[in-house]
């Protein structure tokens, strides 16, 4: 084995590092708690949305992208659970996956990808410039990257956002906390009125 082999696979263990901890370390802020939060996309069935299309549910809102390797559909399987655990409080939850990456993520394309999780999530899709101002409004870091094959992935926050009845931002939870912690941290809110 090449004596250069060491440092080689170190060197790429670091990059890997530091690139997997980027969109944290790039995120520092959330919205305050009790912000209004905004947001005017298009639903998977082609229907144009705004947080006042939501009113009266309480959101668990994820920012993410079908292409995404792991972290998204993970985090998708974990809201799915914690409205399973909800039970039938969970009618009064609205889950919302948002696009990143438009240009592939399309209605249908949502439509298709969200099956495998659960019916009750609804997929957001826009223009580029609608996704800008709706990470904007929740403080989200979103950056795409290209890769060696000519295709591209996207670095992103992963941060679940929990908005209240009246559209104004509560909480966010870490992505890797489960779907307890989720179904807990949204008993929580819901318990105390927000």
């Amino acid at each position: 084995m090449d004596a250069g082999w060491p440092r080689a696979a170190f060197g790429l263990a670091l990059l890997a590092v530091l690139v997997v901890t980027k969109p944290a370390a790039t995120q520092v802020t959330l919205p305050p708690e009790g912000s209004s939060v905004h947001f005017a996309l298009t639903a998977t069935d082609g229907t144009a949305v705004t947080e006042q299309s939501y009113r009266g549910k309480w959101l668990v809102v994820y920012f993410g992208y079908t292409f995404c390797p792991d972290v998204c559909p993970t985090t998708l399987m974990e809201i799915a659970g914690a409205l399973d655990a909800l039970g039938p409080r969970a009618g009064a939850v609205q889950g919302l996956f948002i696009t990143v990456d438009p240009r592939r993520d399309t209605p249908s394309a949502l439509t298709e990808y969200l099956k495998s999780f659960d019916p009750r999530l609804v997929g957001l899709t826009g223009t580029p410039a609608q996704i800008a101002l709706a990470t904007k409004s929740f403080h989200v870091f979103y950056e795409r990257q290209d890769t060696n094959d000519g295709s591209y992935l996207y670095d992103h926050s992963s941060f679940i956002y929990l908005v209240d009845r009246d559209g104004k931002f509560v909480k966010a939870i870490a992505s890797e906390g489960g779907s307890r912690q989720i179904a807990d941290a949204l008993s929580a809110v819901m318990n105390a009125g927000h």
